[in-house]
């Protein structure tokens, strides 16, 4: 079954660029804090206008605060948007059970609170 495995909660939508080939840029220190892996399938949430959708992590620079969505996906937000960023994993029951998933709470700036 597929759980909850690492989330980044309310990030904050710096940029969008529509001439990327595609996927989600993320500051590295964002990434280390919840877990979450270059090139792993994300599913953004945007909480602005209730979009859903699934693409990739890029790893951005460190402490930059960066949230960009890239490609296609720049279409889906805008600049300034708050997002929830999710990553899933496939787990039995047993190990379901004794995992806790990290949770990453952010401020305005996308620094850790």
């Amino acid at each position: 079954m597929e759980f909850l495995y690492a989330k980044i909660h309310r990030a904050t939508v710096t940029d969008a660029n529509l001439e990327y080939i595609g996927s989600i840029t993320i500051d590295k220190a964002l990434l280390r804090a919840s877990d979450i892996k270059a090139n792993q399938k994300v599913e953004i949430l945007d909480i602005n206008n209730g979009e859903r959708f699934s693409t990739y992590v890029i790893e951005g620079a460190e402490n930059s605060g960066i949230i960009c969505l890239n490609g296609a996906a720049a279409r889906k937000v805008q600049k300034g948007d708050k997002v929830i960023i999710v990553a899933y994993a496939i787990m039995d029951e047993k190990e379901q059970q004794s995992f806790c998933p990290k949770i990453v709470h952010v401020d305005e700036n996308n620094k850790i609170v």
